[in-house]
This record gives C-alpha cells, structure tokens and sequence, in this order.
C-alpha cells in the first residue's frame, strides 16, 4: 500500500514533515483561492503544482475535492456544460501529466460538515463534532432539493466524464456525504448508503469507475465496515482508503484520535492488505493538539504526524509493504 498525505498545493511546512515522515506521495486539492494559480482545466497550471512537489521530493498522486465551483453541475443549473467541459479538461490534463486518481463528491450545497471544532478530547486536544440537532432547519440558498433531482444531476454528470476519465488514464473514487445523511437542510445526499455506490457505478459501468472508501463514513452508515470492504474489493472497486476513525451516529458523532476509537484500525488494514489493496491510504480528520491553532479543525499538523506515525507503525508490526 502507498502511503499519501494531504498537503496543500502551495509549499508548506507540510512538505517538509510529510518527507521526514517518509511518505512520498501527496494528495492535494487544486482550487484557485488555495493556489494563486488557474484552476486545474488549465494545463500549466496544474504542471506548476506538480512541479512544486516534484522538487520538493513528493509525487503528485491524486486530486481532493471540488477542484473550482461545482455547484452548477451538482445542481443542474444552467451553465453547467460549460463546467463539465473544463471537468473534462482536467481530466485530459491529469492524464497527461500522469495523475491517475481523482477523488471527488457530489454532496452539493453543503460539503463535508460539522458543527463543532473544539470539542476537549483526550489530553485537552480539540476535535469536532457533528450534531444534526444544532443544523438550522432553514433551507439553504439552493431551496429543496429531491433524491430523484440529485440522482438526475449525478447521472448526467458521470456519464459526461466517465468516458473522459477512462480515455485519460484517470481513476475516479467517489467519496461518501459526510456526515452520509439523506437530507441535510432541505438537500438530499445520495451517497449517503453503501448500496447507492453500487447504483451510481451502474450508471456509467467502467473500470475507473469506483469507490474512495472512507470508512469512518461507512460505519456512520450503520453497515458492516469490514463486509463492504470486501464487497467492493471483489469489483476491484476501491481506489483509495481515508484512515479514520469516529464515535457515534451519523446524528452525532465525534472524531477521535486514530488509537482511542472503538473501531480496531490494525483489524481494517490487515484486511485492505489482505484483499489485495494497493493504492494510496491516507490518514484523516485528526483532533488538534497543544501549541496550535484551530484555525482548520480536522487539519493540524501535530495530530496528523501522530496519526501518520500510528498508522506506518502498523502496518510495520503487520508486515505490510509500504510505499
């Protein structure tokens, strides 16, 4: 398995820990407000980003997240051919530039969401919370949106880029809704069952197709973790793993420290191992600790050095070659 790490795509202190960590590759979210640079439909652009991390000693393993505003695709505004092409340039781009993963969600309105980031855990660190109580009961900007109207935005969102992604080389993992609810204000979350990955890698059947196997999402969706895994893994299905862990409800629940969650995590990576799983693992959401900011809860460094050290530790004592 690889070893990736979440860095931001402008050169950070990051880099530096992610290397005297030994982990060389990077995953990275491209949007222009995080880079000063065009977003990555623009091929010299994303070649600057890679560069950066290439003389940095990092390769660039994939894409994170709405790469610029998807809000007119998600939705099914109009304008939105207009965005699905500069989606296709991307695409076209990463191949070309050899960067094979895209992980991408299609939770529109709202992304991932909590409503607390300072909640004391073990030691006095700060994690966050999800509390579906403490959510407004207004409806977004977006107004109502049905199950069926998202279905229908997905559908012809991933039949446009699919072929796209295929032709260029690149592997598209679907991320699960976080928090996976069905509706959050007034907008339905379609990916919020572990079913419904089956439904949309039906509607565009290929094998870049698949699944970014968040599994702290997956055990919100009250499923058997460890069942689905393996479901997936038999479709050659999963492309990349999110390393977390999380206590609770999808109605509530807290992140945790990767060795204080009630899920065995060893357990997990032993089995990602043993079904054969070899693309990149990265860890996520970690609390944040003493003598820093919360400024990104989720996103401290300190937390994410321990988490990182904790999972290379593993999968050391379990034999498990890394990269």
């Amino acid at each position: 398995m690889i070893i990736a790490e979440f860095l931001p795509a402008a050169p950070h202190v990051q880099w530096q820990y992610a290397r005297q960590m030994g982990v060389r590759h990077a995953i990275c979210k491209c949007a222009p407000e995080l880079t000063g640079l065009k977003a990555p439909w623009d091929l010299d652009a994303l070649r600057t980003i890679q560069k950066r991390f290439t003389d940095a000693g990092l390769t660039v393993y994939g894409l994170e997240g709405d790469q610029f505003d998807m809000r007119r695709i998600k939705l099914g505004l109009d304008g939105r051919d207009d965005d699905l092409e500069l989606y296709c340039r991307m695409l076209r781009n990463m191949g070309a530039l050899g960067i094979p993963l895209l992980c991408y969600n299609f939770m529109a309105g709202i992304g991932w969401h909590r409503t607390h980031g300072d909640v004391p855990t073990r030691g006095g660190a700060l994690t966050s919370r999800f509390d579906a109580a403490d959510i407004p009961a207004s409806l977004t900007e977006a107004g109502a949106v049905s199950e069926e109207q998202m279905w229908e935005n997905y559908a012809y969102f991933i039949r446009r880029v699919m072929p796209v992604a295929e032709q260029a080389g690149v592997r598209m993992g679907m991320h699960p809704d976080d928090p996976p609810l069905p509706v959050l204000r007034g907008i339905a979350r379609i990916l919020s069952r572990p079913e419904n990955f089956e439904r949309a890698m039906a509607l565009a059947s290929s094998p870049n197709n698949g699944v970014t196997f968040c599994q702290a999402n997956f055990k919100l969706m009250g499923c058997d973790v460890a069942a689905w895994a393996r479901r997936f893994m038999e479709q050659k299905k999963i492309f990349f793993v999110h390393f977390r862990d999380v206590r609770g409800t999808a109605q509530r629940f807290e992140e945790t420290f990767h060795d204080d969650g009630p899920t065995d995590m060893p357990a997990l990576l032993k089995l990602y191992h043993e079904l054969g799983f070899a693309g990149p693992v990265r860890v996520d959401h970690v609390p944040t600790l003493a003598g820093e900011t919360n400024d990104q809860p989720g996103y401290g460094s300190l937390g994410r050095l321990f988490a990182i050290g904790y999972t290379k530790g593993v999968m050391q004592a379990l034999k498990i070659p890394v990269d």
